[in-house]
């Protein structure tokens, strides 16, 4: 299991004509996490940092430790986030013996920045050599991310924000960091929905957050006023294999079972269980069908919304009778409406057997062409994008999310904040965009669409619910671009070559088992690249067109 390191990021803030404008510094494209994308200044704590404490001043570590939910230490992620700012900035919050800031041009922030980057000397002695001192009370606490599994490096890291140090220069250090920019909120969030700047999801959501400040002081006071609320960070109780369980907080159920059993009585299910009816919400229950798989996860999630009288089902999975029967005796028997996320096999050829038994009325888009594809489906409706339904559990508002597969459609539940994702968003894995009827563009282009829209839990075709929502969609964009570069880089380097070859590069990280599946979402992103002329086919061979 990789180890998660502590860590600390800051968030560099100043005033200006354009209004209030941050620092990002650009990764080098060396780097094995993230190349490339733009970040704040941050790295891990130094187990050194706590020798650091002896030149802190503002507040000490009880009350920094308190604000971060810690029980101590937690001054040594502030002094890290100093500490990483000067190296990879060249900027350096703190105070001389006087009390006033650094001036530009201070030798700690040159020859000082280059001995400490090349470890020649520890921060501390760096510090007290100059007389200075950290105040750290001009730091605030913005939030706390932790790298989700599977990522090559996994950090536990704290965001704070300050103000940037009048008079002195940023500067990338040309190594870790390979550029610099000052950019306004709006204008670093529209940089990458068009692909302009590659941005991760710690990094946009405090991006967003920033942007609803004008100045750096109002941001600063918000700040300190208002602490995050902490990240759950110890085991739930709950059900599994018949006993109890406890839910570690990176388990796929956690979100699940903290909302499904907010007062910790361990009742909720850590467990999928194929047939099991679970209510998600008033209205609202999951019943999975018995069709696990690589593909599937532990099945297909079907979602019956009712009050007793009526019903509708999401998605009702493969023609399994069993399943099929299970949703009918769920339903009483009245079922008026049968709504398809897309018409992929695993997620809608029950929908023909429902109508045939109860004359439900059928809601989805028709099947385009494919292998893959569940001709059967006949819609009755066929509800366009921003359409709302009525329902027995509410208003469902429809979204058309093309990109998986061009009539893919995710249906939000207005009252509950819940998204029924289909397979635009899966829990432990990313969808495979199978071309041509999957789009790779179109695909992002609806992650971002959904980004734009108010939800707070995103209940999935395969899987358990999903909490912190807009985070996973973030996580997804990255994670697509993230693979995207290793594709660019693998066509830069061994271009001309075939899909097979390029495969096999940009996905070294898949088994062998499953570079044919791989196949298809890097073919899905080389047609994007060549739709954006940054690559192009030739006899059979893919090449590159950048420079």
């Amino acid at each position: 299991m990789t180890a998660i390191r502590p860590a600390a990021t800051l968030a560099l803030v100043r005033d200006s004509d354009r209004g209030l404008e941050v620092l990002l510094l650009q990764r080098t494209w060396r780097a094995a996490f993230l190349p490339g994308y733009f970040v704040f200044p941050g790295g891990a704590v130094d187990p050194r940092d706590p020798d650091v404490r002896a030149c802190a001043c503002g507040r000490d570590d009880a009350a920094i430790s308190q604000t971060l939910s810690l029980d101590e230490g937690g001054v040594d992620y502030m002094i890290a986030a100093l500490r990483e700012c000067l190296e990879e900035a060249g900027l350096l919050l703190a105070v001389d013996g006087q009390g006033q800031p650094l001036p530009g041009g201070h030798p700690i922030l040159t020859e000082g920045r280059e001995a400490l980057r090349r470890e020649e000397v520890g921060f501390r002695e760096l510090c007290e050599r100059h007389g200075l001192a950290l105040p750290l009370d001009r730091l605030a606490y913005l939030g706390r991310w932790v790298t989700p599994r599977g990522a090559p490096r996994r950090f536990d890291t704290r965001f704070f924000v300050a103000l940037a140090p009048p008079g002195q220069q940023a500067s990338h250090d040309g190594s870790e960091t390979i550029a610099h920019a000052w950019l306004t909120p709006a204008e670093a969030l529209e940089a990458h929905r068009h692909g302009r700047l590659s941005l991760g999801y710690p990094t946009l959501r405090t991006l967003r957050l920033l942007a609803d400040f004008t100045t750096g002081e109002a941001l600063l006071r918000h700040a300190h006023a208002n602490p995050p609320t902490p990240r759950p960070s110890r085991p739930w109780p709950a059900r599994k294999a018949g006993g109890a369980w406890q839910v570690e907080p990176d388990s796929p159920a956690y979100a699940e079972v903290c909302r499904l059993d907010p007062h910790r009585r361990g009742t909720a299910s850590a467990e999928i269980v194929p047939g099991r009816a679970v209510e998600l919400a008033p209205g609202v229950t999951r019943v999975t069908a018995p069709n696990p798989g690589v593909m599937t996860g532990p099945g297909t999630n079907s979602y019956l919304l009712g009050d007793g009288r009526d019903h509708l089902v999401i998605d009702p999975g493969p023609e399994n009778p069993d399943h099929l029967e299970r949703l009918l005796a769920l339903a009483g028997g009245r079922l008026s409406r049968v709504l398809v996320t897309h018409t992929h096999i695993d997620h809608s050829p029950g929908a023909a057997w429902l109508k045939a038994r109860t004359g439900a009325r059928l809601v989805g888009l028709p099947p385009p062409a494919g292998a893959s594809q569940d001709a059967t489906f006949a819609p009755d409706l066929r509800p366009r994008h921003g359409d709302r339904l009525e329902t027995p559990a509410g208003p469902l508002r429809v979204l058309h999310t093309p990109g998986h597969a061009s009539n893919h459609l995710c249906y939000l539940l207005e009252p509950a904040r819940l998204l029924f994702s289909g397979d635009q968003v899966m829990q432990g894995s990313t969808v495979v965009i199978n071309p041509p009827d999957g789009d790779m563009a179109a695909y992002l282009a609806s992650l971002h669409a959904l980004g734009e829209v108010s939800f707070d839990v995103i209940a999935p075709g395969h899987g358990f619910l999903i909490g912190e929502a807009h985070a996973a969609l973030d996580f997804l964009i990255t994670h697509r671009l993230a693979r995207e570069h290793k594709v660019r880089r693998a066509l830069a380097r061994h271009g001309p070559a075939s899909l097979e070859a390029l495969t096999r590069h940009a996905y070294d990280d898949v088994p062998e088992a499953r570079l044919g599946v791989a196949a298809r979402s890097a073919l899905a992103h080389l047609l994007k690249l060549e739709g954006e002329g940054r690559a192009e086919q030739r006899s059979g061979e893919w090449v590159s067109r950048e420079g």
